[in-house]
Formats: C-alpha cells, sequence, structure tokens
C-alpha cells in the first residue's frame, strides 16, 4: 500500500491557538526539531513513539501528550499501519514558562478526562461560530494541565459563585446575537476565565456556550413559526451563517430549521 500523508491545519480566532493540525500519515518520521510554541497532542489511530530530551516516550490511544516549546523532538509510528493525529499549538499564554520543566519529565497524560475535553475541543475547532465554546473548553483544558503539572499551585483554585455566575447570566443575555469572547466577559465581571466557566456551570448545570447557544435556539424557534427564512433568522439571532444554525437547532430540536418551520 502506498505511504499516507493527509493533512488539514488551519488557525482559529481563539486566543492563545495558534495552528490546529490534524494528520494521517503511514510511514513519514519526523526528524528531530523545535517549535516555538506548546504542541498538545491526541492520537486517534495507532500510536506515535518519539523522543524528548534524550528519553523515548510514546502515544498509546488514551494519552494527551504535552510537548514543551524549544524542546527537540522527533515522531515516528509505532504501528505499521501509522497514525492518526490531532494537534493543537498554543502559545504562552495558555500554558507557561513553569511547565516546561513538569512537562519534560512527564509528557504523556493518561487522563480520560482531559482526552475527552480535548476531543471535544478539536469538534468545536472546526466549526466557525463556535469560539465561545473552544475557548471554555481550551481554558478548562489548560486549567487541568496546570492541575497535573503543577499540583500543589492549582488546589484550591475552584471555589464556587453563584454571584459571578449570574453576573456572566446577564452579560449573556444582553449580548445574545453579538456574543462576547470569554477573555471580555472576564474582564466585564472581573474574574479568571477559568473560575469563570466553572462559577456558571457549577450555578446553572450548563456550559456558558451552551446556554447561550440554547438562548439562540429559543429565538429562532420564534422567528421560524413568525414565518421567516432560514437564512434570515440565522443572523437575526447570532448564528455565524444558516448551517451553523441548523447543526445546533438539529442538536436541541431534533430536526432542521426548514422542518420545524414547515410543522
Amino acid at each position: 500500500m502506498a505511504p499516507q500523508r493527509e493533512i488539514s491545519a488551519w488557525r482559529p480566532s481563539v486566543p492563545g491557538v495558534v495552528e490546529v493540525f490534524h494528520a494521517h500519515y503511514t510511514e513519514y518520521a519526523y526528524p528531530m526539531h523545535v517549535h516555538e510554541a506548546w504542541t498538545l497532542l491526541i492520537v486517534d489511530d495507532g500510536a506515535v513513539r518519539y523522543d524528548l530530551d534524550r528519553h523515548e516516550h510514546g502515544t498509546p490511544h488514551d494519552t494527551v501528550s504535552l510537548l514543551p516549546p524549544h524542546i527537540p523532538h522527533n515522531g515516528a509510528p509505532a504501528t505499521a499501519d501509522g497514525f492518526r493525529k490531532r494537534v493543537l499549538y498554543l502559545d504562552s499564554s495558555r500554558l507557561g514558562d513553569d511547565l516546561i520543566g513538569p512537562a519534560v519529565d512527564g509528557p504523556d497524560l493518561v487522563d480520560p478526562v482531559l482526552r475527552r475535553r480535548v476531543g471535544q475541543l478539536h469538534t468545536a475547532l472546526a466549526h466557525p461560530g463556535d469560539e465561545l465554546e473552544a475557548d471554555s473548553r481550551l481554558t478548562l483544558i489548560a486549567e487541568r494541565l496546570h492541575g497535573r503539572l503543577r499540583p500543589a499551585a492549582a488546589a484550591g483554585l475552584a471555589r464556587p459563585d453563584r454571584p459571578l455566575a449570574y453576573r456572566l447570566r446577564e452579560l449573556l443575555d444582553a449580548r445574545l446575537v453579538e456574543g462576547v469572547a470569554l477573555d471580555e466577559a472576564a474582564r466585564l465581571v472581573h474574574a479568571h476565565p477559568a473560575h469563570l466557566v466553572r462559577a456558571f456551570s457549577g450555578a446553572f448545570g450548563i456550559a456558558p456556550h451552551q446556554y447561550l447557544m440554547s438562548r439562540r435556539v429559543d429565538r429562532a424557534r420564534r422567528l421560524l413559526l413568525d414565518g421567516r427564512p432560514p437564512g434570515e433568522v440565522a443572523a437575526a439571532t447570532g448564528f455565524y451563517d444558516q448551517s451553523h444554525l441548523t447543526r445546533h437547532f438539529r442538536r436541541l430540536v431534533g430536526v432542521t430549521p426548514g422542518r420545524y418551520a414547515r410543522s
């Protein structure tokens, strides 16, 4: 079988994300190299073996690998069928230099919760219009990485804060159509982004991005029943485009906006 080299790469509009890179390689091997950014890696099929700081490591399916900036590493398939991977390159606004030493000592993290969250983040990053979801998920991922690599420093950060959650809900209600970035919301309500997401989820049982999309879909339902076409409704309710509306509408209502209107 001929060697496979399939890739896709893009830069999303999410603070701190330098690049998203998805690849399927069968026989390609990376030589020793460095990155300026942090490399957050998950492997969906196969496995990768690599050397980091003169020590050999590997990436079985349930592992999240975090490779620090400026530390030489390579990479090659560990199985005959190669590997399929998803990578995020993150700048120092998400992960600071204080984590470089711990990441060099233990770059491969067996953490099913972290692995699931990274996969969910990649899904959100693939869809324009879901930047608040992606930013929220990345913020919690960065917090969890800090907790795994520097547990003493991360202890005691999570505290319930219902007044903060209500302030964020009021902000989301006021910015229903135009939306709000997580960093901006954190500045407006004077809170750390990770604490803000946790406070809201703890108070209301739903993440901020889920609340915002639920409110938008609710408003879209009313406009569709008024007879307005789906494309116009998408623009009027804050969705990126009609396909963005359709995806969230189907998820929450079970049918497409067009079918809902015809019913």
